[in-house]
C-alpha cells in the first residue's frame, strides 16, 4: 500500500506539501496541487482518516487567551481577529480553545493547558516587546506563534504588520490631496511608534517635504492624549501649522477630531485626519475616519500555517513574516467622499 512518503517522492515534493494538498490546507500553487493529485492517483494512495485526525498525542486544539480589559481598543480588533483565526484553524482540521489568562501570572494558564494535553500549541496576540509569555514559552519548549513585535534577539515564529508602510500610505494619501504641512501624532519609541515614525519620515522625504520637528508629537495611546496633541499642533503659527494630521492609532485620531470639533475646525475640510487600525468605530465617527487596516484574515492564515509548520517539523515557511496593510479612505481626509 502506498504511503504519503511514496506520493511525495513521486511528485517531487515534501510530505508536508502532500498533506496540505490532500487536506485542503496550507498555500500550494495549482501546478503543485495537480502534480500531487496525479501522483496520488497513479499510486492509488488513499489517506487514512484516523491517521489524519487522531494522531497519537494530539488534541487538535489551539489555545488563544484574552488578556485585555473590557473597553480596551484591542477588544474590537481581537474579536475580528479571533473570527478569522477560528476559520483558519478549522480549515486545518483543528479547533480554537479560548481562555482568560491570569493577570498576575499570565504564563501559568498556558503551561497548565499544555501540560494537561488540552492544547497542541498557542497563538499569542497581541504581542509587544518584553511580553513575558514569549521568553517563558520558549524556555519550556511549548509551541506557539506570535502576532506582533517580539524581542529582536529571540527567534520566534511571528507575523507582523508593516507599520512603517501603513503610516507611509497615510502620508502619501495626504500629499496626493495637496497637503504639504503634515502633522504626526505617534506612540512613544518603546511601542511600535519607532516603525510608525520611520514611515512618516520616509513618506515626507519621498514627497520632497522637509521635516519640521514641531509637526511631530509623541503621545500615549488614548483619546485624551490625542486631544492634547491636536491642541499643540493646531496652536502653531499659521505659516507652519499642519493642514493634515496622521495618527498612529484610531484612538489618537478620535482625540484629534474631538479637539478640532470643539475648536470649530472642520475635519476633512479645514484639517485632514487619518488613523491607524480601522476599528469598527472609525466608520461611525463624524466625519468617518480614514484609517490603515491590517489584513487580519491573512495574518490568521499565516499564523496557523507557521504553527502547524512547527508542530509537524516541516520547515516549509519563513519564520518571520511582515504583511502589508491597506488604507481605507473616508471623509476625514477626503471631504468629497460620500460613501463614508
Amino acid at each position: 500500500m502506498a504511503t504519503i512518503k511514496d506520493v511525495a517522492r513521486e511528485a517531487g515534493v515534501t510530505t508536508a506539501t502532500v498533506s496540505y494538498v490532500l487536506n485542503g490546507t496550507g498555500r500550494v500553487s495549482e501546478a503543485t496541487r495537480q502534480k500531487v493529485l496525479a501522483a496520488a492517483r497513479k499510486l492509488k494512495y488513499r489517506p487514512s482518516v484516523i491517521a489524519q485526525n487522531l494522531r497519537a498525542g494530539e488534541s487538535r486544539i489551539i489555545g488563544f487567551a484574552w488578556h485585555t480589559d473590557p473597553g480596551d481598543e484591542w477588544i474590537a480588533v481581537m474579536q475580528r481577529f479571533l473570527y478569522h483565526l477560528s476559520v483558519a484553524v478549522e480549515r486545518a482540521g483543528y479547533h480554537v480553545l479560548t481562555f482568560i489568562a491570569d493577570a498576575d501570572d499570565p504564563v501559568q494558564s498556558y503551561v497548565s493547558l499544555f501540560d494537561s494535553g488540552w492544547v497542541d500549541g498557542f497563538v499569542l496576540a497581541p504581542v509587544q516587546p518584553g511580553d513575558p509569555r514569549v521568553a517563558r514559552l520558549l524556555e519550556l519548549a511549548i509551541p506557539f506563534v506570535a502576532f506582533g513585535r517580539t524581542q529582536v534577539d529571540l527567534d520566534v515564529p511571528r507575523v507582523g504588520v508593516d507599520d512603517a508602510l501603513g503610516i507611509a500610505l497615510s502620508v502619501a494619501h495626504l500629499v496626493e490631496r495637496g497637503h504639504r504641512r503634515i502633522g504626526f501624532v505617534t506612540w512613544p519609541e518603546a511601542l511600535p511608534g519607532a516603525d510608525c515614525a520611520e514611515g512618516y519620515r520616509r513618506a515626507l522625504a519621498a514627497a520632497g517635504i522637509e521635516l519640521d520637528a514641531r509637526w511631530s508629537v509623541a503621545a500615549q495611546n488614548t483619546p485624551e492624549d490625542g486631544f492634547r496633541a491636536a491642541q499643540q499642533l493646531l496652536a502653531l503659527p499659521a505659516e507652519i501649522r499642519p493642514t493634515a494630521i496622521a495618527c498612529a492609532s484610531d484612538m489618537l485620531a478620535a482625540g484629534v477630531m474631538r479637539y478640532a470639533a470643539g475648536a470649530g475646525i472642520a475635519v476633512g475640510r479645514d484639517v485632514a485626519v487619518t488613523g491607524y487600525g480601522d476599528l469598527p468605530a472609525a466608520a461611525l465617527l463624524t466625519p468617518p475616519l480614514t484609517s490603515v487596516r491590517a489584513p487580519l484574515d491573512m495574518i490568521a492564515e499565516w499564523l496557523v500555517a507557521l504553527l502547524l509548520d512547527g508542530l509537524y517539523g516541516t520547515a516549509e515557511y519563513e519564520r518571520h513574516l511582515l504583511l502589508e496593510p491597506s488604507l481605507v479612505v473616508r471623509a476625514s481626509s477626503d471631504p468629497d467622499r460620500v460613501d463614508g
